[in-house]
C-alpha cells in the first residue's frame, strides 16, 4: 500500500509530507484548495504524464516521492527484478519534474524509463474518476478482472504456455517446411555439386600446401640447368681436372732436376685438384637433390586449378570449400529426410494445437459460468447506489480463429441503464456519473481480486444525493477492508467512513504574504465533526449541520 507521498514545488504546493494508513482515507476541502494538485502529484510519481506547468512559480523543478510497503511476492517486484532494479525493502518512486519540461524517474534511487514506472506504478495504484475509468476502457481489463473474479489466473498462465508451444511448433514447421522446398527446386543443382565436390574431395589447408610444393618445384627447374651445367663443366669432356693432373704430374718430375724452384707451385696445383674434386661431389649432390618428376609438378598444377576453378564456381575462397561440401550434404540430407521431418513436425503442431483448444474451450466455458455470478454480483450493488433500473451484463464471445495467449474469448461489459432502451458497451451507454458508479459496483464485487492493492477514486460521489451518497460510503468502507482506499469527496457521507481524514486547504505560503501554498491537515477527531458540518452546510455552519455531522460520525443515518 502507499504508505508515504512527499511534495516539492508543485503547482501550489510548496513543501508537503503525508502518511497513510491502512483502510479507508478520504480528502475534503473547498474548491480550488489542491486536492487535484495531489492527484497530479501522486500520478506523476507513478510514471503519468510530466509538464512544465506543474512546477511551482519561480522555481526551476519540482519533485514528488511515493513510498509503497509492498509483500515480497507481488508482481511489481518481479517487474523490477526482471528490469534490474534493486526491490529490497519499501518501494520508493520519484520523479523529478523540471520548469523546461524534462522529467527524471526513479525507482529505490536507481534511474528508470518512465515506461518502466508506469508499467510498475500500475500494478500499485489504480485512479478512478468520472473521466479515468480505466477497468472500463478496454476489453482486456474486463477479461482480466472477469479471471480475477473467478480465480482463473493460473488457468491462463497455463493456457499461455500451451500457445506459446503450439506457436513454437507451428513455426518450427513452416521454417522447415521452406526450406524442404527451396532444397527441392535446387535438387539437380544440390544433387550434381555434391557429386562433384565428393570427387574433388578438398580438404583443409590444401591450397596452401600445394602452392607451396609448386613454388618449390618452380625454383628447382630454374636453377637445376645452371646446376647440371656446372657438373657437365666440371664432368665432361672439357673438364680440367685431367690437364691440371697432367700439368702437376710433369712438374713433379721436373722439380728434381731444380730443386726449389716448383715444390710450391707443385703443391698448389695439387690443392686446387682437390677443391675441384670436392666441387664435383657438391655439384652431384646439389643436382641430385633438384631432381623431381615433372609430371609431379603438373598434377600439383592441375590439382591447384582445379581447387581454384571450383572456389570461382561456388563463389567461395579455396579454404571454404570443405565447409560448403559438408553443408550441400547436410542441406541434400534435409531434402532427402525432408518428407518424414515435416510430417513429423505438422503432427506435433496438430497435437500442441489440439491441447491448446481443449484448454481454451474449458476456460471458455468457466468464463460463461463466471460471467453470470459476476453480473449477479454486481447487480446486487446496483439498487443502493440508485441504479435500481439498470442492468449489468457481462458479455462473453468465442472465436476460435482469434485464438491467443489469453484464449479464445471476447469479454466485453454492456449496461442497460433504463428498461426499454438497447443493452450496450458500458463506455458508451453509461454517463460519467453512472460510469463511477458500475466502477464502484464492479470493485466490490471483485473485493480484493483483479485490483491494485491501492485504490484512488476521485469525486465518484459528485452529483449524486445523500442515500446514494452514503451507499457510496459504505461500499468504499467495505472495500477498504480488503486493500487501501483513497477517496477525494465532496460527500459528507462518505468522509464520515474514513479512517483517516484529511483537510486540504490554501493560505499564505510562509512569511511570503504574496504566494499562496496548499496545505493538508489529518484532523483530529475533535474536528472532524466541524468539517463534516461545513461539508452539510456549506459556508454558514449551523447547530443543525453539527448535530447531522455527529451522527454521521457515528454511523447513523
Amino acid at each position: 500500500m502507499l504508505v508515504q507521498l512527499s511534495i516539492r514545488d508543485i503547482v501550489l504546493i510548496e513543501r508537503l509530507d503525508l502518511v497513510f494508513e491502512a483502510g479507508l482515507s478520504v480528502l475534503t476541502g473547498e474548491t480550488g484548495a489542491g486536492k487535484s494538485i495531489l492527484l497530479d502529484s501522486l500520478s506523476l510519481a507513478l510514471g503519468g504524464r510530466g509538464d512544465g506547468s506543474l512546477v511551482r512559480h519561480g522555481e526551476d523543478k519540482g519533485q514528488v516521492t511515493a513510498v509503497f510497503d509492498v509483500s515480497g511476492g507481488h508482481a511489481a517486484r518481479a517487474l523490477l527484478k526482471g528490469n534490474g532494479v534493486d526491490d529490497d525493502g519499501d518501494l520508493i518512486f520519484r520523479r523529478v519534474q523540471s520548469a523546461d519540461g524534462r522529467t527524471r524517474a526513479y525507482i529505490n534511487d536507481q534511474p528508470v524509463s518512465v515506461q518502466l514506472m508506469r508499467q510498475v506504478g500500475q500494478l500499485l495504484v489504480e485512479i478512478h474518476g468520472q473521466h479515468d475509468d480505466r477497468a472500463l476502457t478496454d476489453t482486456d481489463a474486463h477479461r482480466m478482472l472477469l479471471d480475477a473474479f473467478a480465480g482463473l489466473t493460473d488457468e491462463v498462465v497455463t493456457l499461455g504456455e500451451s500457445y506459446r508451444r503450439w506457436r513454437e511448433a507451428e513455426r518450427g514447421f513452416k521454417t522447415h517446411k521452406a526450406k524442404v522446398e527451396a532444397a527441392a527446386r535446387e535438387a539437380d543443382y544440390l544433387r550434381s555439386s555434391v557429386e562433384e565436390l565428393e570427387t574433388l574431395s578438398p580438404q583443409d589447408g590444401e591450397e596452401d600446401d600445394l602452392a607451396e610444393r609448386r613454388s618449390r618445384m618452380q625454383k628447382s627447374e630454374r636453377i637445376a640447368g645452371d646446376i647440371s651445367e656446372a657438373s657437365d663443366f666440371l664432368n665432361g669432356n672439357a673438364s680440367p681436372v685431367p690437364h691440371i693432373a697432367s700439368l702437376m704430374r710433369r712438374l713433379e718430375r721436373k722439380s728434381h732436376e731444380a730443386p726449389g724452384l716448383l715444390e710450391e707451385t707443385v703443391q698448389l696445383l695439387g690443392s686446387a685438384l682437390d677443391t675441384l674434386s670436392a666441387a664435383q661431389m657438391e655439384v652431384e649432390v646439389a643436382l641430385r637433390r633438384t631432381e623431381f618428376d615433372p609430371r609431379e609438378l603438373e598434377r600439383v598444377e592441375e590439382r591447384l586449378f582445379a581447387l581454384r576453378a571450383a572456389g570461382r564456381k561456388y563463389a567461395v575462397a579455396v579454404a571454404d570449400l570443405p565447409a560448403l561440401a559438408e553443408k550441400m550434404v547436410t542441406d541434400l540430407a534435409d531434402l532427402d529426410a525432408g518428407e518424414e521431418r515435416l510430417g513429423q513436425l505438422e503432427a506435433a503442431v496438430r497435437e500442441t494445437r489440439a491441447h491448446y483448444d481443449h484448454l481454451a474451450l474449458q476456460l471458455s466455458d468457466k468464463r460463461r459460468h463466471a460471467a453470470s455470478a459476476l453480473g449477479d454480483a454486481v447487480m446486487a450493488e446496483l439498487p443502493a447506489l440508485k441504479l435500481e433500473r439498470a442492468c449489468f451484463m457481462v458479455e462473453v464471445s468465442t472465436d476460435a480463429e482469434g485464438a491467443s495467449a489469453e484464449g479464445i474469448d471476447t469479454v466485453e461489459f454492456h449496461v442497460q441503464t433504463n428498461p426499454g432502451t438497447r443493452p450496450g458497451p458500458i463506455m458508451k451507454v453509461a454517463s460519467g456519473g453512472e460510469l463511477s458508479r458500475f466502477l464502484l459496483a464492479l470493485k466490490v464485487a471483485l473485493a480484493d481480486r483483479g485490483s491494485a492493492p491501492t485504490l484512488v477514486f476521485d469525486e465518484i460521489d459528485t452529483g449524486v444525493g445523500g442515500a446514494v451518497a452514503d451507499a457510496i460510503g459504505q461500499r468504499l468502507k467495505r472495500l477498504s477492508d480488503r486493500v487501501q482506499v483513497l477517496s477525494v469527496t465532496h460527500a459528507p457521507q462518505v468522509a464520515a467512513r474514513a479512517s483517516t481524514h484529511f483537510l486540504i486547504s490554501k493560505g499564505p505560503a510562509g512569511d511570503a504574504g504574496d504566494k499562496i501554498a496548499t496545505r493538508v491537515a489529518v484532523m483530529e477527531p475533535e474536528h472532524r465533526r466541524e468539517e463534516i458540518a461545513r461539508m452539510l452546510a456549506g459556508a454558514s455552519v449551523t447547530e443543525e449541520a453539527r448535530a447531522a455531522a455527529a451522527k454521521l460520525l457515528a454511523g447513523e443515518t
